[in-house]
């Protein structure tokens, strides 16, 4: 049996017990769950996150669920008819500044503008340049949404990820690619926990503390089956240094830990691959002889002209750093593709640790999750071989793979069952089409930058006189 990888105080923060547990995949089916959970809340509903666009529909595809299908709409719409009910929404500060560009308001102009139990407001309280990118949906303290799926434009996309959709489209009507993502849903102690959380970075943000919601009935999106039920509830953060507060980086100790302890095989969903320490780790266990697979999933570019030169340069150096250390052949790095060989945006922050582990959050594969952004993560972890949270982790991994590579989730489990390769497995079924494509020395021989590995664009802690150089980088 591997060693345990969550530890109260230093892998996380704490471990709690929800009755019921699923996990999310692509926002599509995210966004119906969460409004259906937002239709039953009697109390409080808090949505903090790194941006929420209040112009987007719930079901682009076609409404199913009461209520109006916009966001902004529907919060408005859901407050008059429950006189019990506040809704608090935080975004980063930042991203509300920056949709104004998206023809957008800003939520402090929206709070002034609408009821006085809709509170709205942008979350500053960080060092300058850091994000706030948590991302959690808290309703009654008695249901809880955690993962990687903001609520936010160019989001919304269904698991097959047509080359072409006419409902993946901005509110202005431009269209955008397919993109993946991943969150969690989770009742009991561990909702009330993350509404804890939620509390806090609202008190953080504004001052103001809130109270718990108390007793409240059960509450569970219609038609959202469990993954687990009675499942022990790992929350790991990511707090930077700021003002009189300490660092917290049970995210790092995590990531580090689980690398540590891999056996067989170690899967990874991330948006970035920038972290050096975390590559280093990984390098040392494809050197061991009898060490663990080790597969990444990553986009094939990240967004914008910055992050490209500065993620995608530190990508490219950290791929060769794996590659050399890959002695043994039990490296793969692929971004995954569409029918027509549109590359899928991934978005998702995915880890399964072996028939072991599934940690599911905001937390990505870069220096600023691991101690200068504000995050939070969501992990199970087995008590034995074959229960049913390894039976539960490497079901999704399977999952996700095969959507990937668009065969069926069973395909994957009998090429891997009873320790077969997931690398030969990904490779016996890659090809033309909707795929996995692998990074190789020539995909990435274009993107070295000066950029790369910058602490100005992503810095791991918050130092003194980081907030000045970042300013003035950015004002040149």
């Amino acid at each position: 049996m591997a060693e345990t990888v969550l530890e109260p105080g230093n892998t996380c923060w704490r471990i709690t017990r929800a009755e019921r547990l699923t996990c999310i995949v692509d926002a599509a089916d995210y966004f119906r769950h969460a409004k259906s959970a937002m239709l039953q809340a009697e109390k409080r509903i808090i949505l903090i996150g790194w941006d929420f666009d209040t112009r987007i529909e719930f079901e682009p595809d076609g409404p199913t669920l009461d209520g109006p299908n916009k966001l902004g709409d529907f919060l408005k719409w859901l407050i008059d008819r429950k006189p019990g009910l506040d809704i608090y929404l935080l975004k980063w500060n930042i991203g509300a500044f920056s949709a104004l560009t998206r023809g957008m308001l800003p939520v402090f102009v929206l709070d002034r503008l609408t009821d006085r139990r809709l509170h709205m407001e942008i979350d500053g309280a960080h060092p300058i340049g850091a994000a706030h990118h948590q991302k959690i949906i808290v309703v009654d303290d008695s249901i809880a949404f955690c993962g990687g799926i903001d609520m936010t434009v160019d989001r919304w996309d269904t698991s097959d990820h047509p080359d072409r959709s006419r409902y993946r489209r901005e509110p202005t009507g431009r269209r955008y690619g397919p993109w993946h993502d991943v969150t969690t849903a989770v009742d009991g102690e561990a909702a009330r926990a993350l509404g804890e959380q939620a509390r806090a970075r609202w008190k953080a943000a504004t001052g103001e503390e809130l109270e718990p919601v108390g007793q409240a009935r059960p509450i569970w999106p219609d038609g959202l089956a469990p993954t687990l039920r009675d499942v022990d509830v790992a929350i790991a953060r990511t707090l930077p240094d700021y003002g009189d507060r300490e660092g917290v980086h049970e995210i790092e100790a995590l990531y580090l830990r689980i690398i540590e302890r891999a056996r067989h095989t170690l899967y990874l969903e991330s948006q970035y691959l920038a972290s050096r320490p975390l590559a280093e780790a990984l390098a040392r266990r494809l050197r061991e002889p009898d060490g663990p697979e080790v597969v990444l999933v990553l986009p094939r570019n990240a967004e914008g002209w910055l992050e490209r030169k500065a993620m995608d340069g530190a990508r490219r150096a950290l791929l060769h750093l794996l590659w050399d250390a890959d002695l043994h052949g039990r490296f793969g790095a692929y971004y995954p593709v569409t029918a027509g060989g549109d590359p899928v945006y991934v978005h998702a922050k995915v880890v399964v640790m072996d028939e072991h582990l599934l940690r599911i959050g905001s937390s990505n594969l870069n220096n600023r999750s691991m101690g200068f952004d504000t995050e939070c993560d969501l992990a199970i972890e087995s008590a034995g071989p074959g229960d049913a949270v390894g039976r539960a982790a490497v079901e999704l991994r399977n999952i996700l793979v095969a959507e990937h590579l668009g065969v069926e989730p069973e395909t994957i489990a009998e090429h891997t069952r009873d320790g077969g390769s997931l690398l030969a497995t990904i490779e016996r079924f890659r090809g033309p089409g909707r795929s996995l494509r692998p990074f190789e020395p020539g995909t990435v021989a274009e993107e070295d930058s000066v950029l790369a590995e910058s602490d100005l664009a992503d810095p791991e802690r918050a130092t003194r006189g980081l907030g000045r150089r970042i300013e003035r980088f950015f004002a040149r």
